[in-house]
């Protein structure tokens, strides 16, 4: 049998479903290629190990995202802060459909400094997501604190990706139905604060962070 074509699309699809199928990671390319197929030498056209590839494997859930999005007419006329929640709902419905291969991925690794590797791709990205938005933000007339002023903006986000994330590993609720209300309570409370509103939504959010990490507990 002649062997398959190698692309970075089935090479992703096919590591995926070795995992899920075999709940471990390939032991070598060697065996990985021969069971699917493959030249061995035609994964490295792609990927250096399976560490590169898994790092293109968020990257690909964040790009299919805004593939996605960009196809609806109705995120080309959304704002910045409604296009960013649009994104979190549909990047979050994407991790739900792979949700099995993402807790083995984020949550099967001993180190998580290795999980946090593994995100290295989706976070370039969605920074640079992030940045293209151009969210509201204070008018500083200094340029240099205004640069200061984007990459915390940029930072921030991610780190309250990461958070999300988070929560949603944790969220045992039907439909993961909290980690809804969490999006919408998170972002909506970042909004206010750049804007410099009162804090009565700060303050809510504390209060439903709080709520459910105790009922996890439980």
């Amino acid at each position: 049998m002649a062997n398959k074509k190698a692309t970075a699309d089935r090479l992703i699809a096919y590591y995926m479903d070795y995992v899920l199928s075999h709940g471990e990671n390939p032991k070598s390319v060697y065996l990985f290629a021969k069971e699917n197929n493959l030249k061995e030498e035609d994964f490295y056209d792609f990927y250096a190990n399976f560490e590169e590839l898994e790092k293109d494997i968020f990257n690909t859930f964040f790009h299919n995202t805004l593939g996605l999005l960009k196809k609806s007419e109705e995120y080309q006329l959304f704002d910045s802060k409604n296009k960013l929640i649009s994104f979190y709902f549909t990047f979050f419905e994407m991790l739900t459909a792979n949700r099995s291969y993402v807790v083995h991925a984020l949550q099967g690794k001993k180190d998580k400094l290795k999980s946090l590797e593994t995100l290295k791709k989706l976070r370039l990205s969605f920074k640079e997501y992030v940045k293209e938005l151009q969210l509201d933000r204070l008018k500083i007339e200094n340029e240099r604190l205004s640069k200061i002023q984007d990459r915390s903006i940029e930072e921030t986000a991610w780190i309250q990706l990461l958070i999300t994330v988070k929560f949603w590993l944790d969220d045992t609720s039907p439909s993961f139905e909290k980690t809804d209300i969490f999006i919408e309570k998170s972002l909506q409370t970042s909004f206010e604060l750049m804007d410099y509103k009162p804090l009565e939504k700060l303050i809510d959010f504390g209060k439903f962070i709080l709520k459910e990490k105790v009922n996890m507990r439980v």
